[in-house]
């Protein structure tokens, strides 16, 4: 029952021998999506144990090089292992073109089929939905370049069964479903045994937000309102506000007054610029304000656990 952040790469646009660019997997009950495709990702994948052959999703936030240069490679691996399994990828509608004109260009011809997904940027869009999971893309400011940033959220699971309860009123099974959905139990001679009798609550809905790379936007707040982990981008420190604006790019502090906003459970922070080797001072501003703060550092991974109370 894993919700599980793996950070494949935290840098901006220049990499370095210890930071690879923007990419990360998230692991939600065995569903696995990759998050960004920067440079090297296939190499981070293989660094940190990623199982290439469980990659069924692919979300690219925007049409810059630090997040989508290491798609063709990715893509390519992907054939030689012998992939046949439809690969799903969403982004922007230059996309498909990118992808597409690299492979010709390459005479490369995959074995197994992608499906392109539009994201519009204008407006909250539901990505992918199964009965366990829902995604969904909002838009970001990043200057004149649409970006997207990404909301994962678990479905509210069926309640659980106490087991001393069903024999003690003697349910029958075909009624035991119902009951999970929260319906009371009438027995035969008409008493209603109410529902949290037989069951325990479901465990709380996890979610995980991710936001790069955008200006200080506080209009999110409420779209990530009360997420267990957001992943929000801090390129530069708070000094340097003003070169933040200019770039469409957030500071440490304004990454944790999003998250104070938002009312998240856990920041973390990532796109750091190379010029900066260590990274206290990051984590020293984004605590200031918002003390559950992190650094989302390559090889890094954040677990949320069920909670049942």
């Amino acid at each position: 029952m894993k919700f599980e952040v793996t950070i494949l790469g935290s840098n901006s646009a220049l990499p370095t021998t210890k930071r690879f660019p923007t990419a990360q997997v998230l692991n939600v009950l065995e569903r696995f999506f990759l998050i960004d495709c920067g440079e090297g990702t296939q190499i981070q994948m293989k660094r940190f144990r990623v199982p290439m052959s469980r990659i069924h999703h692919i979300l690219i936030s925007h049409m810059h090089g630090d997040h989508i240069f290491g798609l063709i490679g990715l893509l390519s691996t992907f054939s030689l292992q012998g992939r046949k399994s439809d690969l799903h990828i969403y982004g922007h509608s230059k996309l498909e073109r990118f992808i597409q004109f690299q492979l010709e260009l390459l005479e490369t011809k995959l074995d197994y089929q992608i499906f392109y997904h539009t994201i519009f940027g204008t407006e909250i869009q539901t990505l992918f939905e199964d009965d366990s999971v829902i995604v969904q893309s909002f838009p970001l400011k990043h200057g004149a370049m649409p970006c997207a940033g990404f909301l994962f959220k678990e479905k509210e699971r069926l309640r659980t069964l106490k087991s001393d309860m069903l024999t003690f009123y003697n349910i029958p099974i075909k009624n035991r479903h119902a009951i999970k959905q929260g319906e009371d139990f009438i027995r035969e001679d008409g008493e209603v045994v109410p529902n949290k009798k037989l069951t325990n609550d479901p465990p709380k809905v996890r979610s995980y937000a991710f936001c790069t790379d955008t200006a200080y936007l506080p209009k999110i707040a409420p779209i990530i309102e009360g997420v267990d982990l957001l992943y929000h981008e801090a390129t530069f420190l708070k000094a340097e506000e003003k070169r933040a604006k200019k770039t469409y790019h957030s500071t440490t502090e304004q990454a944790a007054k999003i998250a104070v906003e938002a009312n998240v459970k856990k920041l973390l922070i990532g796109h750091f610029s190379a010029r900066f080797e260590d990274l206290k001072e990051h984590l020293k501003e984004a605590k200031d304000i918002f003390p559950n703060s992190a650094l989302a550092e390559d090889g890094k991974k954040f677990f949320v656990e069920l909670d049942r109370d």
